[in-house]
């Protein structure tokens, strides 16, 4: 609302410093401080009562429906995720009679998940091993090379001999 920089501030500072005078300047200041920190609560409070009514007299619902009704895609979508939820949440292997076709396919379907899981689990065990004795091979290679390249270096050089003209 009050839009004050710095050099606003320090304008208002030497005016205050020169009509009030350098000895009643921090009462001034003090004085001021408290009366900006009993406006400030004076707002908030008035803010909170205001959003204390408008959660009683039903305003928020309305604000919801008024959302709802500027993006109906959004609150449609929001339905049937609910809905989904519902039919969800009370399913399991442990909600039918076990001895009933539904409890027999729900517990065939709670088996076949748990092999898919390990049938997952066993590949991917497989595969990291698989890539681990590549990485194993490869580093054993670089090794190889280097103690090649080591063992070049440090043997003697053979004396060059001349190119035949011919």
């Amino acid at each position: 609302m009050f839009d004050m920089g710095w050099s606003e501030l320090l304008v208002i500072g030497v005016v205050a410093l020169i009509v009030v005078g350098p000895k009643d300047l921090p009462v001034l200041f003090r004085n001021v401080g408290r009366f900006v920190g009993k406006a400030r609560g004076m707002a908030r409070e008035f803010s909170r009562a205001m959003n204390e009514a408008a959660d009683e007299s039903g305003v928020r619902d309305v604000a919801k429906t008024f959302k709802t009704a500027t993006n109906p895609l959004g609150s449609a979508m929001d339905g049937v995720k609910d809905a989904a939820r519902g039919l969800t949440e009370g399913l399991g292997k442990d909600k039918f009679d076990p001895e009933s076709e539904t409890g027999k396919l729900a517990a065939q379907r709670a088996e076949d998940t748990k092999r898919i899981q390990a049938a997952t689990a066993r590949a991917a065990a497989e595969r990291k091993a698989r890539e681990a004795e590549e990485a194993l091979k490869k580093a054993e290679e670089a090794e190889a090379d280097l103690q090649a390249m080591t063992a070049t270096a440090s043997a003697p050089a053979a004396p060059e001999e001349p190119e035949s003209k011919i």
